[in-house]
Formats: C-alpha cells, structure tokens, sequence
C-alpha cells in the first residue's frame, strides 16, 4: 500500500496571476476622478458595491472628504454605488491593538451585502490600511480592497505593500495575511493635513529602500533634506513616488511576495524597530523606530560587513538633518531590545535572517548576529543623544 501511495504522490510548482495597480494622483476625488473610475469596474450587470472606511484623524482633519467620495462616484452610479454609512476607524496604531475592531469591520461587511465582486475602499494612515485590509482580506476569502494612503509612510511603502495584519499578545502583526490590494491610489492632497511629524515618517523607508536597491535615488535624498524639512511638494513627491516604485518593483519582480523564503530583505532596520514600538507602548511612530533600527544596522554593517564607516555616518547624519531624533529612552535597555531578535526570528519561520549592508546598493544576508557587536551598537546610537558630534560617537 505504501508503495502505491509513493507512486501517486505528485508535486507541482505553480504560479498565481496577479495584477498591482498602482496609480498617483493630486486630487482623486477632484479633478483626478478619472482614475478612481477606471479602477472600480461593474459586478456583472449590476453596479459594484463600495464600502468607504476612514480614518478617523483624516476624517476630521479633512471635513471636505465625504462630500467629495460622493461626488467623484456620482458619475458611476451605474458602475459602483457606494452602500451604507461611511465607516470610521480610530486612527493610528490603536486601531491594530484592537483585536475585537476586527470582528465589528466583518459583521459591517457583512451587513452590507458584500461579495467578492465588491469593493471596500479604505481611506487612511498605515495601520488603518493594516486592519481593514486584513478584514477584506478573510471576508468571503477576499474582498477587493482599494487603499487611499494618506501618510508618507503609507505612500512610500506599506500602501503597496501586500500585507495585512493586526497586533496581538504585544507583538507588531502576529495576525494577519498577504493579499494583494485591487487598486492603490496615492494622492497629494490627502497629505497636505499631516503634520511635520508624521509627514517625515515616511522619509525613514524611502532611505532604507534606496540603501538597498538604488544609490542614486539615495543620493538625492542626501541632497534634499532642506527640501523635504520645508516640504517641497515636487520635491517630496519625486521621492515618495521613487521608493513606491522600488517597493513594488520588489514585491513584483523580487520573487517572493508573501515571504515565504527566509529572507526578508525590505525589513532592513525592522527587527528593532518593531521591538521599539512595542517597547514604547506605540509611543513611537513607525517611521521613527525605522530610523532608529537603520541606524543600528549601518553601525552593525559598519563594524561586521565591510560598510565603509564614512557611509555609515552620512546615513545617520541624514536621518538627523531629516529630522529623526534617538531621544528614545527604551535604547538604555539594550538586553530587552536584543530579546528583539528572537521574535524577529519567530515571525520568520527557521533560523534567522537579517538584512546588512556591504556597501549602498549591496545589501548581504547574515544568519548569526555578533551580540557584542550588536549592543555596541544600540549604545553608540543611544549615546547621539548626548553627544554633538557624530564623528566622536561614530569613531
């Protein structure tokens, strides 16, 4: 009987068509119409149904939105009708603390008739994107699911992104999936409300992108740090469209879009990262515990991988005149941000594997970390604080 099982037994490599769509507007729900319309295509003979989700902190940062959604979909009433009452969302990374947020998204879904032929637009910041995303990816086994970023950070990178998910048992996503977004329309005027803060997050993973896949984008980020302080808008939108592009051209092209290698390599700068969110209770924003993980990584890429040390401090002074400050106390606990490895290695299955840096452009897996090396490096990044020249530090 074995034998006969043996022979039966049959093995086949496949792959899934899938299409991205990426698109970049100033004003979709304006002038730029056009191209939410060409995105939103008819369920059989009768119109899609859309479901709009907001952030909250959009929502009431941008009291124009609603009235806009409806208007911009009025022309298409006979292709996609908007169905229900706007849906919100809390804003920011509570929204992915939440795990019983998740189970009000799908009865919503559900009370709305949703089908797979349907829509659920989600309008907001990363983690909003996250948790409704990761709703409409399990409802009916996916829903189509157009994302309207509205940060930086979002616009840059997670917006492309084909992951979904939410925090649970104090670990950033330990539930959630990958499903590859319908639409994502990057808009220009759906940042002109955010603040300094939030709007230079998404500047951390346009550096991190460009150290590993393209030096010359990199170089002009270096060359226009004055630019992004002041917000130029061409300025800004050259970069912010560049490191979507790379994302994608990853996500794509890379080989392996749900990460099921061991691999990860657009987590450069992540593994701490993640532990410093957690660790701060959120306090942090995504962007700005990028920065610092990027920050450890060069300095540990410096001192194991052969990055030219001068390399090193032009990322770190970047990211500095970029506007990213280390002023973060739990940097003092280096043994408890370490612990940081193992759930790094957990949440990737097998041994683990972090992105270094041999030189711009050349990133390098490594699978053992020199843990001396390593809180070397958390205290040198800790010690900026209290230090006025990198250099000193940086030696």
């Amino acid at each position: 009987m074995s034998d006969r099982i043996r022979d039966d037994d049959v093995t086949i490599a496949f792959s899934v068509p899938a299409v991205h769509r990426l698109r970049f507007t100033d004003d979709v729900f304006g002038a730029d119409h056009a191209v939410l319309h060409d995105l939103l295509e008819p369920s059989g003979p009768q119109p899609a149904r859309v479901q709009i989700w907001l952030d909250d902190d959009v929502d009431q940062a941008n009291p124009w939105l609603r009235e806009g959604i409806d208007r911009a979909m009025a022309p298409i009433l006979h292709r996609a009708v908007r169905v229900g009452n706007f849906q919100v969302v809390p804003g920011g990374e509570s929204s992915k603390n939440d795990i019983h947020l998740l189970e009000r998204m799908l009865k919503v879904m559900n009370a709305a008739d949703l089908d797979r032929r349907s829509y659920v637009a989600v309008i907001g910041g990363g983690a909003v994107l996250d948790v409704v995303g990761f709703a409409a990816s399990i409802a009916h086994r996916g829903i189509r699911l157009v994302r309207f970023p509205t940060t930086t950070l979002a616009q840059a990178d997670s917006g492309v992104g084909v992951k979904n998910g939410v925090n649970l048992f104090d670990k950033k996503n330990w539930v959630g999936s990958f499903a590859i977004p319908w639409g994502v329309i990057n808009d220009t005027r759906l940042l002109e409300t955010l603040s300094d803060r939030d709007y230079r997050c998404g500047f951390a993973e346009a550096v991190k992108v460009s150290l590993l896949k393209d030096p010359a984008v990199w170089q002009m980020i270096l060359r226009s740090t004055a630019g992004i302080g002041r917000r130029d808008p061409e300025l800004c939108q050259t970069i912010i469209r560049a490191s979507a592009k790379l994302h994608l051209q990853h996500i794509t092209q890379g080989g392996d879009p749900f990460e099921s290698e061991e691999a990860r390599p657009l987590d450069f700068g992540h593994w701490s990262a993640h532990k410093l969110e957690s660790l701060s209770h959120y306090r942090l924003r995504h962007g700005e515990a990028v920065a610092t993980g990027l920050a450890i990584d060069v300095l540990y890429s410096s001192k194991k991988l052969g990055l030219p040390i001068d390399d090193a401090r032009e990322i770190i002074s970047c990211l500095v005149k970029l506007g990213f400050s280390f002023q973060i106390p739990e940097l003092a606990d280096v043994e408890t941000l370490m612990g940081g490895l193992e759930e790094f290695r957990q949440h990737l299955g097998g041994r683990l594997t972090l992105t270094m840096l041999r030189a711009i452009g050349s990133p390098v897996d490594v699978h053992e970390v020199d843990t001396q090396a390593m809180k070397d490096s958390i205290r040198q990044v800790y010690q900026l604080v209290k230090s006025p020249s990198l250099k000193d530090v940086l030696a």
